[in-house]
């Protein structure tokens, strides 16, 4: 793992205003770290907005979009720090551009990006809640209760709720047990992450696994939800994180694909994968990203066309 740089926190010492900007459609990890990293900001004395270009589809999120506020006006003095992306396109159109800006993240980058001034990059950590953590105490702060909540169910939420994690992770386990000592609940984390879901999920996940098909002597499962499903159940309705679960469940399954119609033109498609394929590269060599058991990405086509092009990029893994 990598140490937080003495850069990042120079960068943050000799700061008064900062503003914390995350990719769009922000996920547990990025919004948990945004408003973690803000709280500890204002402790220290400083000014710090939380800001993101939304939107907060996810259930989980909807008790924290009330604290993400508008990118300031006033530009004087101010820096930026941008948390789970590297990729500039992946922060929407927010007026960034000629601010001291510092990045923290975690997912392996695009080349000739990052574009920051100050860059806290590791791959290899599970999460940037997990990072931001680790700035915490090399600023010499311990979080509150709602500060080690927000890291927890961050970690969390990129970690499956430590499923993806293996025998060479016990640093992140002694970070959780921190949290947890900070006041951090894993009973209600998890409640927070999986409960609160609609009849309509459970019914629209019916849909989906019901046209699951085995590709490789089932090593790959891909299934997929129609464009006429999206309008009937909305964005509400998607849990690809239960549907992937199940499907991983599967005797001999080594890797998941979702492919979802989002117009007449483009589709989504959610990777996963069990253990050893990497799907981060698959998604990457597809103008996608993410980790290495969890990733996705926005292509061009339907689902049908979409589908030979996912069992095309995991043949090199299959055959």
């Amino acid at each position: 793992m990598v140490e937080v740089p003495q850069e990042l926190l120079d960068f943050i010492h000799n700061g008064k205003r900062f503003v914390v900007v995350g990719h769009e459609e922000p996920d547990g990890d990025c919004a948990g770290s945004q408003l973690a990293l803000c709280s500890l900001l204002e402790r220290m004395g400083k000014n710090a907005v939380p800001c993101s270009a939304g939107p907060f589809r996810r259930t989980e999120l909807r008790l924290y979009e009330k604290y993400f506020l508008p990118f300031p006006d006033n530009r004087e003095g101010l820096k930026v720090i941008i948390m789970d992306v590297s990729v500039r396109e992946r922060i929407g159109d927010l007026p960034i551009d000629g601010l001291p800006t510092a990045i923290v993240d975690h997912h392996a980058h695009v080349p000739g990006n990052p574009w920051g001034e100050v860059l806290y990059l590791d791959p290899m950590a599970p999460s940037v809640t997990f990072m931001t953590e680790k700035i915490f105490r090399a600023l010499g702060f311990e979080p509150t209760k709602e500060e080690a909540e927000l890291l927890l169910f961050g970690l969390c939420t990129d970690t499956g709720f430590f499923r993806h994690l293996t025998e060479h992770d016990d640093d992140v386990f002694e970070a959780a047990a921190r949290m947890l000592r900070f006041g951090a609940n894993p009973k209600k984390t998890y409640q927070q992450m999986n409960g609160g879901k609609s009849l309509n999920s459970r019914i629209l996940m019916g849909h989906v696994l019901s046209r699951t098909e085995e590709h490789f002597n089932g090593r790959l499962l891909i299934s997929s939800e129609t464009f006429e499903e999206f309008n009937d159940f909305g964005f509400e309705a998607r849990d690809s994180d239960s549907i992937n679960k199940m499907l991983q469940s599967i005797e001999g399954v080594e890797a998941t694909a979702i492919i979802r119609q989002e117009d007449k033109n483009n589709c989504t498609v959610s990777l996963r994968s069990a253990d050893k394929i990497d799907v981060a590269q698959i998604a990457s060599s597809l103008g996608g990203g993410g980790h290495r058991n969890a990733s996705g990405l926005t292509i061009k086509g339907n689902i049908s066309s979409v589908k030979e092009i996912i069992l095309k990029a995991f043949s090199k893994d299959f055959l």
